[in-house]
């Protein structure tokens, strides 16, 4: 067997009566040990989005940086343009109605206080803020998340992810107790929307400090996995890291790894510490390819980051002062590369038109395989060196197109003016 790896089958017992039922028995059985074998050298991991969806939509997933892309064989595509639509998206647009900005709202981090309390004083005490987000698309349910609320007056934390590419959002709290929602803001490269409802004397959480956290905290969660039958399932577990760089959808995010049970349908929801106050907002998994999955590995935004970035959509509505390149991408896999002969280096699956970007010449499909001449295969690589840069800083990309390699120097622009 691949990798050293047994493979044990169980066969019914023998009906000596039927001898060429069992002969077509055992050649269903090896060619289940042949399929569970190829399954098993081909099995990668990839990061899935936690946004639970409805009628024809199915969840978005992408191959982990560096990583085989695992899933669907390249055949099944006629080009590698075909074959990454299949892993990014191109539409993070939020076209919901829009709430008032600059209100003066913004997320308190509390200290984290000495008593902690049990997992049901956790639950009771911060459920009734914990809502279901139902987003639609002409009017018809397309997908649905998880929330929090933060303050009595309507004011919710979730995932773009929930309401990217939709028309219309709703809220429902534990009690049943539904509202049309408004956007505030959202933001795709750090996944932080923020919803305002028309209500008052809300259910509402505490949000504390992801800086204090350290690996081996108790945490727990709350969300509706899988849709309304199970809303408000609470898990627990462990902080099992910090600082995780996780690249899905062309975004590389630092988020906080838990083996809490998350699930389709938790997005959004809160990461609690043992105070029951939230220390992250959970938005995926570590999910593997043929419908397999892979079991203890979340994630969530640590909120410190949910803090900043909600700040600032409150306050303007878009997160101001971030220089970006305008692009979303992804890494080339070890499949796309044998399949279609392309080069190692991070895939353009989306330009920005209000970015330099876009007006020197780059265009979805080119892979960048340089950054100032430093070769590069991630997403997390490129931002590495767009450290510390400022808007209007110049960058110099190094593209392949339809195996022709050049160079273009663009400059960085405000994250605002592309969202």
């Amino acid at each position: 067997m691949p990798n050293g790896e047994a493979v044990t089958v169980e066969r019914p017992a023998a009906d000596k009566s039927h001898p060429v039922r069992n002969t077509i028995l055992i050649v269903l059985a090896l060619a289940l040990v042949i399929t569970t074998g190829l399954f098993i050298r081909r099995l990668t991991l990839e990061n899935a989005l936690l946004r639970g969806q409805v009628a024809a939509a199915s969840a978005r997933t992408v191959p982990s940086d560096g990583a085989d892309s695992g899933g669907d064989s390249g055949d099944a595509y006629r080009s590698y343009r075909e074959y990454f639509e299949n892993y990014y998206s191109t539409s993070d647009s939020v076209e919901l109605p829009r709430a008032d900005v600059g209100t003066g709202v913004t997320v308190t981090l509390s200290p984290k206080p000495a008593q902690e309390l049990s997992l049901a004083e956790i639950y009771e005490r911060v459920s009734p803020a914990v809502v279901g987000v139902t987003a639609r698309v002409n009017g018809r349910d397309y997908s649905w998340g998880t929330g929090v609320a933060f303050t009595p007056d309507g004011y919710i934390i979730t995932n773009t992810h929930i309401i990217a590419g939709c028309d219309g959002a709703s809220v429902t709290f534990p009690d049943g107790t539904e509202y049309d929602a408004l956007l505030v803001g959202s933001d795709s490269a750090s996944d932080i929307a923020v919803l305002k409802i028309d209500g008052e004397n809300l259910p509402y959480a505490e949000f504390g400090d992801s800086s204090t956290l350290r690996v081996g905290d108790a945490v727990a969660a709350i969300g509706n996995p899988l849709g309304e039958a199970y809303a408000g399932t609470f898990t627990n577990g462990i902080i099992s890291g910090i600082d995780r760089s996780v690249s899905n959808n062309g975004y590389s995010m630092t988020l906080l790894q838990t083996n809490a049970a998350l699930n389709e349908g938790n997005s959004g929801g809160p990461l609690l510490n043992a105070c029951g106050q939230v220390v992250g907002i959970t938005n995926m998994k570590i999910m593997s390819s043929y419908f397999s999955t892979v079991e203890g590995i979340g994630f969530a935004i640590p909120s410190a980051v949910v803090k900043e970035i909600a700040d600032q959509l409150i306050e303007y509505g878009v997160v101001m002062g971030k220089p970006t390149i305008g692009i979303t991408a992804g890494p080339v896999s070890a499949e796309a590369m044998e399949l279609y002969g392309l080069p190692a280096g991070v895939y353009v699956a989306t330009v920005n038109e209000n970015a330099d970007a876009y007006a020197k010449g780059v265009r979805p499909g080119d892979v960048i395989t340089e950054v100032n001449g430093t070769p590069v295969t991630t997403v997390a690589e490129v931002n590495a060196i767009k450290d510390g840069l400022a808007v209007g800083d110049t960058l110099t990309l190094t593209l392949w197109r339809e195996g022709e390699t050049f160079t273009l120097d663009i400059a960085l622009v405000d994250s605002s003016i592309i969202n």
